[in-house]
């Protein structure tokens, strides 16, 4: 059983047992100005956020169509390459 989440992505074996090469190409995508490589395939939001470097406690949003998209906590991402995420403390609260 493997533990790293991207190794997980990059696990499927075609119909023979051979490791599927396509599938297990790396893509970027942006997370706060910074290029992450991922294998594409889908994350959910805190497996993504630590293969990201992005803390557990803040929010993110992804830019679709030229918009900032909130990502809930417990949504799965869909990583294709070239996705673009920005993450921020989350706001609201008591001061």
């Amino acid at each position: 059983m493997t533990t790293n989440p991207v190794e997980e992505a990059c696990s499927d074996h075609d119909r023979h047992g051979h490791q599927n090469s396509e599938h297990c190409r790396s893509v970027d995508v942006h997370v706060n100005n910074h290029k992450v490589f991922l294998q594409p395939g889908h994350y959910d939001v805190p497996t993504f956020k630590k293969v990201a470097s992005v803390p557990l406690a803040d929010d993110l949003e992804e830019l679709v169509n030229c918009k900032l998209k909130p990502v809930p906590d417990d949504a799965t991402v869909h990583i294709q390459g070239c996705e673009v995420f920005i993450s921020h403390v989350k706001d609201g609260g008591a001061s």
